[in-house]
């Protein structure tokens, strides 16, 4: 049961539904087991002259009405196994999916989404096929077996079964065997599966960087090999099926042989008459159709042991960020921060991020960070946001420490623009009410205009309605990181962090930008991360960070003052700007 951990809940809830179906089952596979011995009767009494036409007809009459009954029981069984097995698919995809969404950002940096994709289609469609067709295999397998060998042995003759069923053991060594090397085997193919789907979604991503550099062949051989891998996984595996499933057939035949040799020895100097033989021939047919089984349902279970070990290697991996129990959110939120000599490092890093950073931010406050590409900038926003836990310190918003503030609430709070904008393929109007989709289409071209994307957007054909495609890909950078702003500020939020978010528009439209958020910001906490000082050198106090060390702290006119790294990276962006003007 260890290993069902997961599915335990799922089990719980349709376990009624299973045991219904599951009966039903059981009937049916009773009901087929009444034919055999009438066809064996209506055998004798022919030979014996005692039937007649009525009599025939009245048997006729009976298997169909037992037809009937195994229909109905048939479609009542299919109904509650194979309707459960796909809800079960359906409830452990979402409560996969879910399980992902609660993951930090540092589970996806080692991840793949190759990988992902693989536990979300394949592996779970292997165990839904193990607890839907497996189920009624394994319960055909047991049922008929078991019923059939008791009414050959008992009813017709002892002797005959022992004969008929010597080669049965061989067939369970072969499938024991067999099945073990089933289930090493499927989880390589599921692995090599995994990296043939990451392969293709980097390619396809990346396709624009690929064609610029002309590395078509290369990516296509790349693909080419990763693709074969896959291909000799699955034929190793499909040998074992090859080999398996015909030595089950042909040890099955073997008992078909015995009992037709010494059946019909029986039969000629009279110890059995020929109907039993009849129906005891019908009835070992019926039981090769569970040994074939057998075969396929190893073949079943042991895909889905297989991919129920990799889901739960998934879903056993815990959330790095979990609210604490006692965790609150203040009745009267007011968006204060502090960092109070914080210290960060990220994961499988030795190095710290950020080092003893001390910095306060009132309502109604905005606050600079300025510095060098791996200085520690875009760290704060990460750690304000709690897709990490910082190593040493404190860090208060609303005068709570951030631990002890339920974090999902924390994050409606925060409208936040990444570095990178990441659009959703679906409209501009979707992605810009991504965090309401109820709101008006007013509302969405008030914010529009704020972020200075409306003019671009009414010059599409389709207007708030294009749709954007993956990742935004039809839209230039500076247009993403437009949106993006729209996105963050429709929110509404009381504390708002830009990160680096205009680095892909021109100086123009950022002087634009800048003068519309100035009257959002005027009530709201504000963070601008920035490489660009034109950017921030209204804010009423800045930061330059060098190696995650606060090195100067001041307002635009007391950094240059400093004459210290602040000052030289403002003398450089004005040279750099004259210069553009000039050409």
């Amino acid at each position: 049961m260890y290993l069902l951990r997961h599915l335990k809940d799922f089990l719980i809830t349709y376990k009624r539904q299973y045991l219904l179906g599951v009966s039903a089952l059981i009937i049916v596979d009773l009901l087929q087991l009444i034919p055999p011995k009438i066809i064996g009767s209506i055998t004798d009494s022919i030979k014996s002259g005692t039937i007649d036409a009525s009599g025939i007809t009245l048997y006729g009459f009976i298997i169909i009405g037992i037809a009937c009954l195994v229909a109905i029981f048939r479609y009542f069984w299919r109904m509650n196994i194979i309707g459960s097995a796909r809800k079960l698919e359906c409830w452990l995809r979402n409560k996969l999916f879910i399980h992902l969404e609660d993951m930090t950002p540092e589970f996806f940096n080692y991840k793949k989404t190759g990988d992902l994709m693989a536990h979300a289609t394949n592996d779970i469609q292997a165990i839904r096929m193990s607890f839907g067709p497996g189920v009624i295999m394994t319960t055909d397998a047991i049922v008929i077996s078991i019923t059939t060998m008791v009414i050959m042995f008992s009813t017709i003759n002892p002797k005959l079964t022992i004969w008929a069923l010597l080669p049965l053991p061989f067939m369970a060594a072969l499938v024991t065997f067999l099945g073990k090397k089933i289930q090493k085997l499927y989880k390589q193919v599921q692995e090599a599966f995994s990296g043939l789907s990451d392969h293709t979604q980097e390619s396809i991503s990346g396709i624009r960087v690929i064609k610029s550099f002309v590395r078509e062949k290369s990516s296509l051989s790349n693909f080419e090999n990763t693709s074969e891998v896959y291909v000799n996984k699955n034929m190793k595996l499909a040998a074992i099926y090859g080999f398996m499933f015909p030595m089950i057939g042909f040890i099955s035949s073997i008992s078909f042989l015995i009992a037709l040799l010494q059946g019909g020895k029986m039969v000629i100097n009279g110890s059995l008459s020929l109907g039993d033989l009849v129906a005891f021939i019908t009835y070992l047919g019926m039981l090769i159709w569970p040994m074939m089984a057998i075969g396929w349902v190893i073949n079943s279970m042991q895909r889905g042991i297989a991919s129920i070990k990799r889901i739960n290697e998934i879903l056993d991996t815990a959330p790095a960020l979990i609210d604490k129990e006692a965790a609150i959110w203040p009745e009267e939120f007011t968006p204060k921060i502090s960092f109070e000599n914080v210290s960060f490092k990220y994961p499988q890093s030795e190095n710290f991020a950020l080092r003893n950073l001390d910095f306060h931010i009132n309502k109604g406050k905005t606050l600079a960070i300025v510095g060098k590409t791996g200085s520690g900038k875009s760290s704060v926003a990460s750690l304000l946001l709690r897709f990490y836990s910082h190593s040493d310190g404190v860090i208060k918003v609303s005068d709570t420490n951030i631990e002890d503030l339920k974090h999902k609430k924390l994050r409606e709070k925060i409208g936040y623009v990444p570095q990178e904008a990441f659009l959703f393929s679906c409209s501009i109007h979707e992605n810009i009410a991504f965090s309401n989709p109820e709101l008006p289409r007013e509302r969405v071209i008030e914010v529009a205009k704020i972020a200075a994307i409306d003019e671009d957007i009414t010059e599409f054909p389709a207007g708030y309605d294009t749709i954007v495609g993956e990742k935004g890909v039809t839209l230039s950078g500076g247009q993403k990181q437009r949106v993006a702003i729209a996105r963050a500020l429709i929110k509404n939020p009381e504390i708002l962090i830009l990160d680096d978010c205009l680095s892909a528009v021109d100086t123009k439209t950022e002087e634009k930008i800048l003068g519309h958020l100035k009257e959002v910001m005027k009530d709201r906490t504000s963070i601008i991360i920035s490489h660009r000082i034109s950017a921030i050198k209204d804010a009423d106090e800045i930061l330059y960070l060098e190696d995650g060390v606060i090195t100067e702290r001041g307002t635009h006119s007391e950094l240059l003052v400093q004459k210290g790294a602040y000052e030289d990276l403002y003398r450089k962006q004005l040279l750099e700007e004259k210069l553009d003007k000039e050409v």
